[in-house]
């Protein structure tokens, strides 16, 4: 998506996101093959029983948000802009209710460890803008810049990770060298796909629609050969006409296949437990404050609504193998029946 004016794809509450996988970052195989094992002590062991998932209110079968950033800027010009200030705030009220970020990879294929009682938040940013993200003459993100930011509330914030999945067109970040994903993977951040020219898909020909994803994943792979794509954020929110070749296809050589394909939405997106979870169409809310254009469809609105029902919103149990949720949630989709637990 992009701060170009466009119309906000409304009441896609259903459908969960793109998706870009991020590996653990290891400084070298020799040195994590010669590193043994932590010493567990008879009572460490007694003591990692599973937490009680009613106790922590459980619900892996609530709703997740997943924000939409572009452009930080103490002057908007767009509904889509957000001061450096409003960012900070809102990653402030994230921590302080409990929320964890998580990656569109890591919430799309279910892999959401974080603690029992907190709740997932996937932070994307769409376009590779220079405030988002910038290295400094000393290799450091550039101070002010979205990613600094991040991981500045990060510090103040033990257990709050400093974590977001970027999605990139052509010269990200304002950079040619590559240096700014290198360093973004480097640092557990997941790196997805925008499209390499921001090529509205709604009215591409199959032939075009593949060409622009797979040039955009050539583009990001150019900088980092050995990083997997995951995940696809939709210019425009636009969907092609044959939709499920936004998630799969190939191009001149390059193929992709994804596992989730983020929307511009207006809501909170379905657990992946849930039957309703579509990884073809999953939507985002933008970040905006109470006020504006749509603020209904935006963060602010929609973090009240799940402050003010958390029984709604996605609750972990703590144990990444099981699937804990209350009965009157109903049950996941069939598929995950043998790691349900309900209560």
């Amino acid at each position: 998506m992009s701060p170009r004016p466009v119309p906000v794809v409304v009441a896609l509450v259903a459908a969960l996101c793109c998706a870009c996988a991020v590996e653990p970052v290891v400084d070298s195989p020799e040195q994590a093959a010669a590193m043994p094992p932590a010493p567990q002590s008879p009572s460490a062991a007694s003591s990692s029983a599973p937490p009680d998932p009613a106790a922590v209110r459980a619900n892996e079968l609530g709703q997740v948000p997943i924000l939409m950033y572009h452009r930080l800027v103490d002057q908007p010009t767009s509904v889509y802009d957000r001061t450096p200030a409003a960012f900070r705030a809102e990653l402030e009220r994230l921590a302080g209710e409990g929320y964890v970020p998580v990656t569109t990879t890591e919430y799309a294929t279910g892999r959401i460890d974080i603690p029992a009682g907190a709740h997932p938040v996937v932070l994307t940013f769409d376009d590779g803008d220079a405030t988002q993200f910038a290295l400094g003459p000393d290799g450091q993100p550039v101070p002010g810049t979205a990613i600094a930011i991040l991981l500045d509330v990060a510090a103040r914030h033990p257990g709050f990770r400093p974590v977001a999945s970027l999605y990139v067109n052509a010269a990200p970040f304002g950079s040619t060298d590559g240096a700014a994903l290198r360093w973004l993977r480097d640092h557990g951040f997941e790196i997805g796909n925008h499209t390499l020219d921001h090529t509205n898909l709604g009215t591409a020909t199959d032939g075009q629609v593949q060409e622009a994803i797979a040039s955009g994943q050539r583009e990001i792979q150019r900088a980092v050969p050995d990083y997997r794509v995951s995940s696809l954020a939709l210019p425009f929110g636009a969907v092609p006409g044959n939709a499920t070749l936004a998630q799969r296809g190939a191009f001149d050589g390059v193929s992709y296949d994804y596992v989730c394909v983020l929307m511009v939405g207006a809501g909170p997106a379905p657990s992946p437990y849930a039957a309703e979870f579509d990884p073809l169409s999953t939507p985002r809310i933008r970040s905006q404050d109470a006020t504006g254009e749509d603020a209904r469809y935006g963060s602010t609105v929609w973090l009240d609504q799940l402050a003010a029902a958390p029984d709604r919103r996605y609750t972990s149990d703590g144990v990444v193998e099981r699937i804990s949720y209350p009965t009157s949630a109903g049950a996941p989709a069939r598929h995950f029946a043998d790691r349900a637990f309900g209560y």
